[in-house]
């Protein structure tokens, strides 16, 4: 039985061509995973994991299919392509199916200079549950906190290797060490909760248990006695802790999938204005240490910082093979895939251009309206961009925080909204979002 992924996706190749693929691509995936979940000092559950995952891509002129399998026996490998390329013969044609040409490979075939795996050996589980038993301890010592309900702590490594018949084979490896804590406060119907967490590629960068165990008891103690806010248009701050996902619904509608099948509100917008002006969203996959950095995407194109947004301006899309040639433009190596499905864009690390003012000056700047720390549930019609979203947080009059606030709806258009955005300047560099709290004017909330 092959014995690394390399040799994995080799095999997988090799039984394609016997099986009459014309071409093919393969994934190979082995992970590791411990997971431990702690309450009331106690043990609550603990989970170890490993495997190996399998996926192959063959095409037979214009027609493709995908399978995947556990089971990485020589047997199994030869039956799979078989199945594959069956299926393949019977789906229909699909004109912009393809693996790149040589040409457009990445010669980089690795992860080296970008830090994604800590060289450290795997943290005992005994270690994982000091963490957590930390962290929950310190939750639950702030005022107010009623109880834990959950305090986890995890560590994970990955190996990745992709190869194709045109000639492509690289790998690497990832890892990550998180932390998390969920606290409780008051009783009854007053209960509110919140949480804290972090994750990093290298353990020694991870914030301390008891720092994320005290900050998690300090949010949820905050939010004791919340009330609905007014009903009405006022400005909203989103806190750093959730201003990403205005971001992240702006990079979901330059997905190049979506531009290409017409469901985005960014169709035909390149070089329109999406951003106030002097505002950048860059992309960049090469930051060591950070969880979306890549040196090739998955179907082995050379990956490279770029400007999606550049002066406001929307400079381009998220575009893999198929969605490129469907848009006639250049594909920006982009492609994501996991085992069991074709590729399609995503997005690696993002940043926005941070602002030169403090979340506290945005208060005092807003005057009276609602700061946002969560976000429930998500309508944002990708088509016209209209957005609603439930949320939670702070009302603030006067420029300070006068009262938390539960149960209202925020609504406005997402286009609009993200032209008006005023950025503050602190975000945490360490993610691979990297955007600020941003103040957005004129919103409308249901609340009382």
């Amino acid at each position: 039985m092959p014995e690394t992924l390399d040799d994995l996706t080799h095999a997988l190749l090799d039984a394609a061509r016997k099986a009459g693929a014309g071409a093919a691509d393969t994934i190979a995936m082995r992970g590791q995973s411990v997971i431990v979940d702690m309450r009331g000092g106690t043990l609550e559950q603990a989970e170890r994991a490993e495997g190996t995952d399998i996926g192959l891509r063959v095409l037979v002129g214009r027609r493709q299919a995908v399978v995947s399998a556990s089971d990485t026996r020589p047997e199994t490998i030869a039956a799979l392509a078989e199945r594959a390329v069956a299926m393949a013969r019977e789906a229909p044609e699909d004109p912009y199916a393809g693996l790149a040409d040589a040409s457009q490979l990445s010669d980089r075939r690795d992860a080296a200079g970008l830090e994604l795996c800590d060289p450290a050996p795997a943290p005992a589980p005994e270690t994982l549950m000091r963490m957590a038993q930390e962290a929950e301890a310190a939750a639950l010592g702030v005022d107010g906190i009623s109880q834990v309900q959950s305090a986890s702590a995890a560590w994970s490594r990955r190996e990745v290797h992709i190869a194709a018949s045109n000639g492509f084979s690289g790998g690497y490896a990832r890892g990550d060490t998180g932390l998390s804590c969920v606290a409780i406060a008051g009783t009854g119907s007053g209960m509110e909760r919140d949480h804290d967490g972090d994750s990093r590629v290298f353990a020694a960068d991870l914030r301390g248990a008891q720092e994320i165990g005290h900050t998690a008891g300090a949010r949820a103690a905050e939010r004791i006695g919340a009330r609905r806010p007014p009903t009405g248009a006022w400005p909203v701050l989103f806190d750093e802790r959730v201003a990403a996902t205005l971001i992240g619904h702006l990079l979901a509608a330059a997905n190049g999938a979506a531009v290409a099948r017409g469901s985005s509100w960014l169709r035909d917008r390149l070089g329109a204005p999406v951003l106030p002006d002097g505002l950048d969203l860059r992309e960049d996959p090469h930051r060591p240490r950070v969880s979306g950095s890549r040196l090739f995407d998955a179907e082995g194109l050379p990956t490279a910082p770029r400007a999606i947004v550049g002066g406001g301006v929307l400079r381009g899309y998220a575009l893999d093979l198929a969605s490129a040639r469907k848009l006639g433009m250049a594909p920006t190596a982009n492609a994501a895939r996991g085992v069991s499905g074709t590729p399609s864009p995503a997005m690696w690390n993002v940043a926005l251009t941070q602002g030169d003012r403090s979340r506290a000056d945005l208060l005092r700047e807003m005057g009276t309206g609602l700061l946002v720390t969560s976000l429930i549930g998500s309508t944002v019609n990708p088509n016209t961009g209209d957005y609603s979203r439930g949320a939670a947080g702070f009302w603030v009059e006067g420029g300070e925080i006068a009262w938390p606030v539960n149960e209202c709806t925020i609504a406005g258009s997402l286009p609009d909204m993200l032209r008006r955005i005023t950025p503050a300047n602190d975000a945490r560099t360490h993610l691979s979002r990297v955007v600020p709290s941003l103040l957005v004017e004129g919103l409308t909330l249901a609340g009382a």
